[in-house]
């Protein structure tokens, strides 16, 4: 099994930004250690990261996978061309979240890919990840 861990916008900027929320890890911290769950799973892992929505409706549009794990960040609550680019592809979504985005403000409660992803994920800091893998290899 492949999956590709598709990270959004600022997620470049994890441990060091507002780390009560998502943690003092960098991303590439987390994402060694995604790396090593894979692994000890059989799994391929692919990283991307971007703080550009185009390049990641590209990324979903190439992503050669048998599952993708999406962190859009911001663009969650308002990315209707992320959403669309989910909607073309035949590869299950699951989106996930750092951070409980239900206990923050309020234009954090509403995500526009949601209806296209395979589910969400959301609250459980870098385990929020751990759990997305786990559900394709369940």
């Amino acid at each position: 099994m492949r999956l590709l861990i598709l990270n959004g916008v600022n997620l470049n900027m994890t441990g060091k930004r507002e780390p009560g929320v998502y943690g003092g890890e960098t991303l590439e911290e987390i994402n060694a250690q995604i790396a090593a769950f894979c692994k000890e799973r059989g799994v391929e892992a692919e990283f991307y990261q971007s703080n550009y929505e185009g390049d990641i409706c590209t990324k979903l549009h190439t992503a050669e996978a048998d599952g993708v794990i999406l962190n859009a960040g911001a663009f969650t609550h308002y990315s209707y061309a992320i959403r669309d680019a989910i909607a073309a592809i035949r590869i299950p979504v699951v989106e996930v979240h750092i951070s409980n985005v239900h206990k923050r403000e309020e234009f954090r409660h509403k995500s526009v890919i949601s209806d296209v992803c395979k589910g969400v994920i959301c609250g459980f800091g870098k385990y929020s990840y751990i759990l997305a893998v786990e559900s394709f290899i369940l």
